[in-house]
C-alpha cells in the first residue's frame, strides 16, 4: 500500500466542471457518513457503496481514505470560517455579535459537518487536530478584530478568547443533540458569556478593555 497521501489532496489540475461537481459531491456524502460513523468503522467498500460510485472513483480523486477524509475536513472548515467571519462592514461591538449569530447559524443548517470539524472522527491524528485548531485560532482572529480591532493580540487576551470558543464548541454541540434552546437565545447567552470573558482579560491586561455593551433592538 503506498504512504505518500498525508497532505490534504488538491483538485488535479485541469479538472472539468464536471470532475470538479463529482468531487464536491463526494466530499458533500462524506460529510454526512464521517458525521454518523467512526472513521475506523467505514472502510472504503462502504463508503462506495454508501455513495452509489465504484471504489476506483474515491480513489481517484482523493488516493485514500484518509485522503477523502481530509478533504472532507478542509472543506467543512472554509465553509464554517468564511460563514463566521461575515458582517465585517459593521461596527466593532455588532460584528461580535454577528460572528457569533452567523457560527451559530453555521452549527443549525450544517451539522453532520460541524460534528466533523469540532470532534472529528480518526482518533487522535496530529494534522486532523492542526485542522480543528486552526479553526478555533481562525475564530480567535474574528472575535479579536471584532473587540479589539486587531488580531495581533496579547497570550492573556488570546487565551480568554480561546477559552471562550472551546467552550462555545462544546455548547453549540449539545445544542446540535438537544436543540431546547431557539438560535436567538443561545446566541445571546454566547455574547453574554463572551462579555464575561473579554471583561476578565480587561481585568488581567487593561490593554485590552472590553467593549461596551451592544445595544440589541427590540
Amino acid at each position: 500500500m503506498r504512504q505518500q497521501h498525508d497532505a490534504a489532496p488538491r483538485p488535479r489540475a485541469g479538472g472539468t466542471e464536471r470532475s470538479a461537481a463529482r468531487r464536491a459531491e463526494l466530499i458533500a456524502i462524506g460529510r454526512k457518513l464521517f458525521a454518523d460513523t467512526s472513521y475506523d468503522a467505514l472502510s472504503m467498500d462502504d463508503i462506495a457503496r454508501q455513495a452509489g460510485v465504484a471504489k476506483g472513483l474515491i480513489y481517484y480523486y482523493f488516493q485514500s481514505k484518509r485522503g477523502y477524509y481530509l478533504a472532507i475536513i478542509h472543506d467543512s472548515v472554509s465553509d464554517l470560517v468564511t460563514f463566521a467571519a461575515s458582517g465585517v462592514e459593521l461596527p466593532a461591538v455588532d460584528r461580535v455579535h454577528r460572528t457569533i449569530d452567523s457560527y451559530l447559524r453555521y452549527v443549525e443548517h450544517n451539522q453532520a459537518a460541524y460534528r466533523t470539524i469540532v470532534s472529528g472522527g480518526v482518533g487522535f491524528d496530529a494534522e486532523v487536530h492542526a485542522v480543528r485548531d486552526g479553526v478555533r485560532e481562525a475564530i480567535v482572529a474574528t472575535i479579536a478584530e471584532g473587540a479589539y480591532g486587531r488580531t495581533d493580540i496579547a497570550p492573556v487576551a488570546r487565551m480568554g478568547l480561546l477559552a471562550w470558543v472551546c467552550s462555545a464548541e462544546g455548547a453549540a454541540l449539545d445544542w446540535i443533540d438537544r436543540p431546547e434552546l431557539s438560535r436567538e437565545t443561545l446566541c445571546e447567552l454566547l455574547v453574554k458569556t463572551l462579555g464575561g470573558a473579554l471583561r476578565a482579560v480587561a481585568e488581567l491586561d487593561p490593554a485590552y478593555p472590553a467593549p461596551p455593551p451592544a445595544r440589541r433592538d427590540t
